[in-house]
């Protein structure tokens, strides 16, 4: 999927993927920092700019399986959803016990509903090969 861009696109999108490696790299290891996202940043990013690290990325043994059944279905398996709502689940409940402004409470509410929502909607398991 590498799509040649102008040169400076190109190392636009090569920082940028460098970048979201990372900070994916860092997420790794923190447990308030994600991971995936800026990993699929950086797939897009080097789908973009450098077929060799859009590669590299794609077969890594650690990331590479599930940045694959992203990109192929948008594949969230089940553990990562649960990993994600207990963390939505505590953010809130920590904002609540800690007194933040109603406000605040209803919209950080909102958007983590709709990110609720969205995670739902996406499977859990890869879509069966023809």
């Amino acid at each position: 999927m590498y799509y040649p861009v102008p040169t400076v696109k190109r190392a636009l999108y090569l920082g940028l993927g460098l970048l979201c490696v990372g900070l994916g790299v860092i997420g790794a290891f923190l447990p308030v920092m994600p991971t995936t996202v800026f990993l699929i940043v950086a797939a897009w990013a080097f789908a973009k700019s450098s077929k060799r690290l859009e590669t590299w990325l794609l077969t890594h043994p650690r990331f590479g399986p599930r940045l694959v059944a992203w990109r192929d279905g948008h594949v969230i398996p089940l553990p990562v959803k649960l990993v994600a709502w207990g963390s939505m689940a505590a953010s809130m409940t920590l904002m609540i016990l800690g007194g933040a402004p109603i406000y605040a409470i209803a919209a950080a509410g909102a958007l983590i509903g709709f990110g609720a929502i969205y995670i739902a909607r996406c499977p859990s398991v890869p879509p069966p090969k023809a």
